[in-house]
């Protein structure tokens, strides 16, 4: 085993890595920037290393600087947590040239799924099902329009190399279709520095089930259950719960045993994520699932598999990449509970959901509840990151109970200094169509002005209001 990581990113998830490393002896590096020159990842660790000024792309992406951090420390292994570097094959390659240890899976198979054409005719081959489309090479527009209506309308129009929603149009008619390619094609380019697209039948009532999976060096590979990530906004995802309500024991063995599948056909090894899209218009159905994409690294809605199967998923990366065998075989992964996951953002839901960055004069979470965080009260949300101020895990007996547990965490965190989305989360909370499991999607973008609607503060808002107007510690 290591005795000594760098973690090769910050926020919350420099944190959670921290936490385990520190649990198993480990020693551990953080980097940082101008911007997190205070912030609570470099003050956890053991040691850190200032990489750069505040732009990601001067820091955080100067894969160069975090290879010399870890050499210069003495660091073992470097662990990507997820974003900036975490999916780079070439960050990957450039790490094990350093004769270090990528703590995530092979520049291979990074390579084999990252990207969306390719990785589906990957998947076609192993006879994991995909969503009917053209995923080719032939980029002209008018082919692209045929082939889009021999698919059949609606269509959804996808960036090859994107993510987080970039790059993707949904087209209902014909006449839009010209449009919705170029704009696809241009964020493609100014986002990835790839314009190709590809053209899939867009399901109208979509599920976004997702299938944890692990592979080691000795030929294994398990899955760890499912998480239903339907509740999105602009393809982001703002609830995660596991494992997926309503979900038959024969769609759930059909849907796992695809995702190993699709791993064992690039090799896979460490932690990832089998992405599928599925027919909500009905009950789940084995037939019913196409595969969308690989996640090649952790995701941020790991704990609610934590949570159900009370397994450390940050412990088995640092195993596995250790060369030790996974810890556990299939059968001896168990399933309990139910759990969600609500990513606390600052961002302003009233304002369509505008980042807030800013300080944070009061961060309070109730007890009992785990918390996923890289701020404390007095820090500042900065402008040049991700907004995510924390994640709020549940975990109960049932989905009801663990949904209602959900809603009361929610009410009980208490953040002042800038807006947050607390309202909006608490609002989903007991939506009745997410309530009844009855989601898809869409279900946000439906209900985004009842679910944004702002109520009238309450006497805490004023009171924090008013300290802040006085310059005075909440503490």
């Amino acid at each position: 085993m290591f005795t000594k990581i760098l973690i090769a990113n910050r926020g919350e998830i420099a944190c959670r890595v921290i936490d385990t490393a520190r649990r198993m002896g480990i020693a551990t590096v953080a980097v940082y920037s101008d911007a997190d020159a205070d912030a609570r990842h470099r003050d956890l660790a053991d040691e850190a290393i200032h990489i750069g000024p505040a732009s990601a792309a001067d820091s955080y992406l100067r894969g160069d600087r975090i290879i010399a951090a870890a050499l210069e420390t003495g660091a073992q292994a470097i662990h990507p947590g997820y974003g900036f570097l975490s999916e780079n094959p070439g960050f990957v390659q450039a790490v094990q040239d350093a004769e270090l240890v990528f703590i995530g899976p092979s520049a291979a198979s990074i390579r084999a799924m990252g990207l969306k054409d390719a990785a589906k005719a990957l998947m076609e081959a192993a006879g994991v099902p995909v969503v009917p489309g053209y995923h080719g090479e032939n980029q002209d527009a008018a082919f692209l329009a045929e082939q889009a209506a021999r698919i059949g309308y609606p269509v959804l129009i996808k960036a090859r190399a994107g993510g987080g929603g970039k790059g993707m149009r949904r087209v209902a008619d014909p006449a839009d279709f010209a449009a919705a390619l170029e704009g696809a094609q241009r964020e493609g380019q100014s986002s990835f520095g790839d314009p190709t697209v590809l053209i899939e039948k867009y399901i109208t009532t979509p599920r976004h089930i997702e299938v944890q999976v692990f592979g080691d060096s000795h030929g294994t590979i398990v899955h760890l259950y499912e998480r239903d990530c339907s509740l999105q906004r602009r393809h982001q995802k703002v609830i995660e719960e596991a494992p997926a309500p309503d979900m038959p024991p024969e769609v759930r063995t059909a849907m796992t045993q695809a995702a190993v599948q699709a791993a064992r056909a690039v090799d896979y090894r460490n932690a990832g994520t089998v992405e599928f899209i599925a027919d909500g218009s009905g009950p789940l159905r084995a037939d019913g699932f196409w595969f969308m994409e690989m996640n090649t690294r952790l995701q941020v809605e790991h704990p609610v598999t934590e949570a159900i199967t009370g397994l450390d998923l940050v412990e088995w990366q640092l195993r596995v990449a250790a060369g030790e065998p996974l810890p556990l075989t299939q059968d001896r992964i168990g399933l309990t509970g139910h759990a969600f996951e609500a990513r606390i953002y600052a961002e302003d839901p009233a304002r369509d959901f505008l980042p807030a960055p800013g300080p944070l004069l009061h961060v309070a979470f109730p007890e009992g509840t785990r918390i996923d965080t890289g701020v404390r009260g007095g820090d500042r949300i900065s402008p040049h990151y991700d907004p995510m101020i924390a994640k709020l895990t549940t975990h109960a007996a049932t989905r009801q109970q663990a949904l209602a547990a959900l809603d009361r965490a929610l009410g009980q965190t208490h953040i002042a200094g800038t807006a947050t989305n607390l309202g909006f989360l608490g609002a989903l909370c007991r939506d009745p169509d997410f309530a009844a499991g009855r989601m898809d999607t869409g279900l946000i973008g439906r209900k985004q002005d009842a679910l944004t609607h702002v109520p009238d503060p309450d006497d805490a808002a004023f009171l924090f209001a008013a300290l802040a107007a006085l310059d005075l510690d909440p503490a």
